[in-house]
């Protein structure tokens, strides 16, 4: 089956605004969580190191979108930084936030690597090879966090359980 190419230029495009959404979506997020994170170093340098990685990303989808003559989409990135404020604002009234930030951050990262890796399919059978080097880079970058997700959870759990031990009855501390 083949598509026509107009119609993978504007899947392409669309799919691009809706990633960099997604991106400020995730700024949104990890930039409160990181501001509040008292107990757990770990978890807030990675953080840090990942902000600055999603601005990357953020430049790197300008830069395609420019080269396809387009740019992000204002009101999608709008939406989804507010989305994104929103889910922090909820995770931050419970006491067990930085657990629930760790569940949610790492379905946010899988749902990052789907759209990298939608986006590399979509500039493979449309040509845009131009991409696909900045797309890829994105796409390690979303899957090296979840990885780092995935094997500092078991540390992010063990030390609330401890926090919360400690102090009793009362909510344990990000």
């Amino acid at each position: 089956m083949s598509t026509r190419p107009e119609i993978l230029h504007e899947l392409f495009v669309t799919g691009l605004r809706n990633a960099h959404a997604v991106e400020k979506q995730a700024l949104s997020i990890m930039t409160p969580q990181v501001e509040r994170i008292t107990n757990y170093p770990e978890v807030a340098d990675r953080l840090r190191l990942h902000i600055d990685e999603t601005h990357g990303q953020i430049a790197r989808l300008d830069e395609i979108l420019a080269d396809m003559d387009s740019s992000g989409s204002a009101l999608k990135d709008a939406a989804l930084s507010l989305s994104g404020s929103m889910a922090a604002i909820m995770h931050s009234v419970a006491g067990d936030e930085i657990v629930k930030n760790s569940f949610a951050n790492y379905a946010f990262e899988h749902f990052e690597i789907a759209a990298y890796k939608s986006l590399l399919t979509l500039a493979d059978d449309g040509g845009f090879e131009h991409a696909t080097a900045a797309l890829r880079k994105s796409l390690a970058e979303e899957e090296a966090m979840a990885a780092w997700i995935d094997d500092s959870l078991p540390m992010v759990t063990r030390r609330y359980s401890a926090l919360r031990a400690e102090q009793g009855t009362h909510e344990a501390k990000v």
